[in-house]
């Protein structure tokens, strides 16, 4: 269960837990990830565009 409310972070669906340590590095990597996500969903939606049309 932890997996998505992780995700949910990473796409701002949830607010980010206060207890969680904060470290730079930390966060780069959770941007570095939220982007990897977001390129993933944009070619899932471009591929199944081309597969529509």
């Amino acid at each position: 269960m932890s997996v998505l409310k992780q995700l949910a972070e990473y796409l701002y669906l949830r607010p980010k837990d206060p207890s969680r340590p904060k470290d730079k590095w930390i966060g780069y990597m959770h941007g570095i990830n939220r982007i990897s996500i977001f390129i993933f969903i944009f070619c899932l939606v471009l591929l199944a565009i081309k597969l529509i049309f």
